[in-house]
């Protein structure tokens, strides 16, 4: 599965940005989509996740200000980032699971000024 994200850039704390992740297959046929990121220096983190179609977790520095939703007919996940801070300046990568196997994207720089 290849997975292709967009969206990132720059934007001014308070603002929002909405991620995109496509991937080359149905989505049917993942098991989970969605977003980690990671500044340098520090691990990966998880952002948001959606297991089963239905099984929704965020991570707690972004629970009730991001949002993660799909567009099955698209193949696409999203991430719509809303009151954003400067610590949610990052690299973010899409990954979905298919069975034993994880799937990421190439990530795509969120920058966000305060």
């Amino acid at each position: 599965v290849q997975l292709q994200a967009s969206g990132g850039g720059l934007v001014q704390a308070g603002g929002s940005l909405r991620l995109s992740c496509t991937a080359s297959r149905t989505i049917f046929s993942l098991n989970v989509r969605g977003w980690y990121r990671q500044v340098p220096g520090k691990q990966r983190e998880l952002v948001a996740s959606i297991a089963s179609g239905t099984n929704i977790n965020y991570g707690d520095s972004v629970k009730g200000r991001f949002t993660i939703s799909r567009d099955i007919a698209k193949n696409t996940w999203y991430l719509q980032m809303n009151s954003l801070k400067s610590e949610d300046t990052a690299v973010y990568y899409c990954y979905a699971v298919r069975g034993p196997y994880d799937h990421w994207g190439q990530g795509t720089l969120v920058t966000v000024s305060s």
